[in-house]
């Protein structure tokens, strides 16, 4: 079972023409597995798989920590 301690997460923020916001990446060694985003033009949050299998237990702790690390609310 991956958990996110064995996982490398950076908290990273976004500012182009495509998106505008923050989000966390979380990767295993150097590939990334898979990112939560905060847009705040589109006014969504999303995540994005970069594998095609990602363990639920992975999912939910990314989950958490983007609750945690990352401001809920919308920026102007």
């Amino acid at each position: 079972m991956n958990k996110l301690s064995d996982h490398r997460v950076i908290i990273a923020s976004e500012v182009g023409e495509h998106r505008d916001g923050i989000g966390i990446e979380v990767y295993l060694e150097s590939e990334l597995v898979l990112e939560i985003f905060r847009d705040d033009t589109k006014r969504t949050r999303e995540i994005t798989l970069f594998q095609t299998e990602v363990s639920l237990a992975l999912i939910e702790e990314t989950i958490a920590a983007f609750r945690s690390d990352i401001d809920w609310d919308f920026q102007d």
